[in-house]
């Protein structure tokens, strides 16, 4: 699997996100992870899961250890959020 380079895997915002060092999502960007969600949400799909699978790996900076899951939940809420802002 690739692994990601991205600036996101420093932001702090990661870091209130729950511990996860199991299962499917170990070492999983959430950085990733949170803008699949987030454009899922934006975009209003009814896919509201995680697609691992396509996530690179990442073991730097905040995203280290934290869930997938639940970073790919928050960009959803943030994603469906804005996209009743830019409609009205």
């Amino acid at each position: 699997m690739t692994i990601c380079n991205k600036s996101h895997r420093y932001n702090t915002t990661f870091i209130n996100l729950p511990d996860d060092q199991g299962g499917e999502g170990r070492h999983k960007c959430c950085g990733c992870a949170y803008d699949q969600g987030y454009q899922s949400g934006l975009s209003r799909t009814e896919q509201v899961w995680v697609n691992l699978h396509v996530l690179p790996d990442s073991q730097a900076g905040t995203v280290r250890h934290k869930s997938p899951q639940a970073a790919f939940a928050e960009g959803y809420r943030d994603g469906m959020r804005d996209s009743y802002r830019s409609v009205g």
